[in-house]
């Protein structure tokens, strides 16, 4: 969780929401990111799928089973939804959302009955850490001239 915080800091440092995430595999980083869809100009440049085109393309399969991702905020709808297609084993996450968690938080996605596929999901692993990145850039975010 360390390094997913690293990364966090990474996405704060170009003016990005701070959320950090990496692909584990056995002992091995496969994959990391951070949060880009500003900078990227690409809705879709979520730290957690940064992270799983990474890894997709390091060990040369969109399946990336037994996995660990380890991310700092808890995953959104479309990561968690990603996160079930990669066949991804487990999510460590470090701040809850509760405005748009979507594993256990708003929603609940790992666990939905109807899907092919379960996610073990840990949450709250360094979360007071990951929580103050998030409420510090959003703070300087509200400061009068702050970049929107």
């Amino acid at each position: 969780m360390r390094l997913a915080i690293e990364l966090a800091r990474r996405a704060r440092g170009i003016d990005e929401v701070p959320v950090g995430a990496l692909v584990v595999v056995g002992d091995e980083i496969v994959g990391e990111g951070w949060n880009q869809p500003i900078s990227a100009c690409d809705p879709t440049a979520h730290a957690e799928v940064i992270a799983l085109r990474a890894s997709s393309l390091r060990t040369r399969n969109y399946r990336l089973e037994g996995s660990t991702l380890y991310v700092t905020l808890e995953p959104c709808a479309m990561c968690a939804g990603a996160l079930l297609n990669a066949r991804v084993a487990r999510v460590v996450f470090g701040a809850w959302d509760a405005k748009a968690g979507a594993c256990g938080s708003v929603f609940d996605l790992p666990r939905e009955p109807r899907l092919t596929h379960r996610l073990d999901v840990h949450g709250g692993v360094c979360s007071e850490e990951c929580s103050g990145l998030l409420r510090e850039f959003f703070a300087s975010r509200r400061k009068p001239g702050a970049p929107v």
